[in-house]
């Protein structure tokens, strides 16, 4: 069987850890740790690929988890660099991200279509001249005004300053539920592939 890649997007630096744009790393950190001994778990720095990377076997599939390390708006030179350097299609990794369109703890997949507005979605199809690949939709909801209303979406400065802040103290039940929920739809597409997942396990979180 074919090497997958399971592609967590966010930002590098500490000063990104724990921020809503960096949920996919964060899902990445906990998969890693699952499948590792605690003592073991550590990332390579493939410079090769702009990449930290881990080669482990989950459910007995030779898989590659991937956390970017060119900064979210220019994931793509990454995993265009991934694909050519493991000889990897497209159409066998996972892209695990935050998503402004989903509430808090809400996840979706899905294989193709445009990016939503998400750069580092964008950048990936931009690089790789295709979308046909699976996303792993993490909902990180939309900022709110004080009166309860929601921003106006075209207002980017106050996006992107939402994505960046970090998730409140009573959201962190909620992210962390959501994390597990995702591990276990990351382990069924990879066993099951992305048909019989969305057929028969694709149950909302």
């Amino acid at each position: 069987m074919r090497m997958k890649l399971i592609i967590g997007l966010g930002n590098p630096g500490a000063k990104y850890t724990g921020t809503r744009h960096n949920i996919g790393f964060e899902t990445l950190e906990q998969l890693l740790k699952k499948y590792e001994p605690l003592k073991e778990s550590s990332w390579e720095n493939n410079k090769k690929t702009k990449s930290f990377i881990k080669r482990v076997s989950i459910k007995k599939i030779d898989t590659l988890l991937v956390q970017p390390q060119t900064f979210m708006n220019n994931s793509g030179m990454a995993v265009s660099l991934l694909l050519q350097y493991f000889k990897v299609d497209p159409t066998d990794m996972i892209v695990v991200h935050d998503e402004l369109d989903l509430p808090l703890g809400k996840i979706q997949v899905r294989f193709g279509g445009g990016s939503a507005g998400h750069n580092g979605i964008e950048s990936i199809i931009k690089a790789l001249g295709t979308d046909k690949f699976l996303r792993v939709r993490m909902g990180i909801g939309k900022p709110m005004r004080v009166d309860g209303a929601k921003f106006n979406e075209k207002n980017h400065h106050t996006v992107d300053n939402y994505v960046l802040q970090h998730f409140l103290e009573n959201e962190h039940h909620e992210v962390r539920t959501m994390i597990k929920h995702v591990q276990k739809n990351l382990e069924l597409l990879l066993t099951h592939g992305i048909d019989t997942f969305m057929s028969k396990f694709n149950v909302k979180a």
